[in-house]
């Protein structure tokens, strides 16, 4: 198995329209420079999700040769601020909204008399270079699984803080490096013969996915939107085990790397207890605290499954086609990746 080295900071990635390119442009220099404003550009797409997929980054591991100082520079931020919003309120316009916390919940715990969705296809009929696609565009977020979160740690108090630590506890491996969850994914994408360095795939990944981890950053940067954080977290936790328990059974019909099941069989295990956890302990005791956040918690459970319901639409209506789901079209190599 390839050795799994240590995130590094990934070289900036090509631009995919006029502001990703400006915005790439500007990080080559040095801080203080004029930004641009971003002109009529769909939230949507993959122009402006890049742009902001590349400011975010500076909230992460950065970019490789890329001033420090771009991270808190006052006319990126004025830049990003006008891309946040435009993102923010396509979301909005997007979603129902409203306070009906109970039957978004009820809803994520209904498991549907006929599955669907990207892992059911795996597992009913996928072939190895579609699963190997599917890896590839949930590394965008895998490979910082659970850093979003943390930034909801100063945010709460009492037991809905608490309790939120205890989950990203073992997202983070309970203590123990080797079993961080980003990089057990990392070693699961290894044993599928892909590339494991952090943002390898950066360039291949399409809109969609973009659009869920921005979404993810935008709540995780903003205090106004924890209660939107939470609501994302809530439910990547509650709809996570039959998924997971889904991809298990799919790269052993594939005939994968026992090491490949590793990632999936520890989410089905941990994520049934954070299910509980997330609703009782984290947003019953915020909200009770802040009743007030209850519609922000309904907009975060809403645009996920929005985001994800996109994702999948992209990646089905791909294969359905015959065609690969990432930016190329063509499907990826069943082969190893040097």
């Amino acid at each position: 198995m390839t050795a799994i080295a240590a995130p590094e900071a990934h070289p900036l990635p090509d631009p995919r329209g006029d502001l990703s390119a400006a915005v790439v442009d500007l990080l080559r220099g040095t801080p203080g420079r004029a930004v641009p404003r971003p002109g009529p550009v769909d939230p949507f797409g993959e122009d402006l999700l890049l742009a902001l997929h590349t400011c975010y980054e500076l909230h992460y591991y950065g970019f490789a040769d890329v001033d420090s100082g771009w991270e808190w520079d006052a006319g990126l931020l004025t830049l990003r601020a006008a891309m946040e919003q435009r993102l923010l309120n396509a979301l909005r316009d997007a979603v129902p909204g409203g306070t009906d916390l109970e039957a978004e919940l009820e809803q994520l715990l209904v498991t549907p008399l006929e599955a669907s969705g990207p892992s059911q296809f795996l597992l009913d009929r996928g072939e190895w270079w579609q699963m190997r696609e599917y890896l590839v565009h949930r590394s965008l977020y895998h490979h910082k699984e659970a850093d979003p979160y943390a930034w909801a740690i100063p945010r709460l108090r009492g037991q809905a803080k608490a309790s939120l630590v205890a989950v990203e506890f073992d997202e983070f491996g309970g203590g123990r490096g080797e079993r961080v969850h980003a990089r057990l994914y990392a070693e699961l994408m290894a044993a599928a013969g892909l590339n494991p360095d952090y943002l390898h795939y950066l360039n291949v990944i399409p809109a969609p996915m973009f659009a869920l981890m921005d979404t993810i950053s935008l709540f995780g940067l903003h205090r106004s939107l924890r209660g939107a954080l939470v609501g994302h977290f809530a439910t990547v936790e509650i709809s996570s085990p039959p998924g997971a328990q889904r991809m298990v059974q799919a790269l052993r019909r594939l005939d994968a790397d026992p090491a490949c099941t590793l990632f999936y069989r520890e989410h089905v295990e941990a994520d049934a207890v954070h299910e509980q956890v997330m609703r009782r302990d984290v947003i019953g005791d915020l909200l009770e605290q802040e009743p007030g956040l209850t519609e922000s918690v309904v907009f975060g459970i809403q645009a996920t499954n929005l985001l994800e319901d996109r994702f999948a639409d992209h990646v089905l209506g791909c294969w359905e086609a015959g065609r690969g789901s990432l930016r190329d079209g063509e499907p990826l190599s069943a082969t190893p990746d040097d």
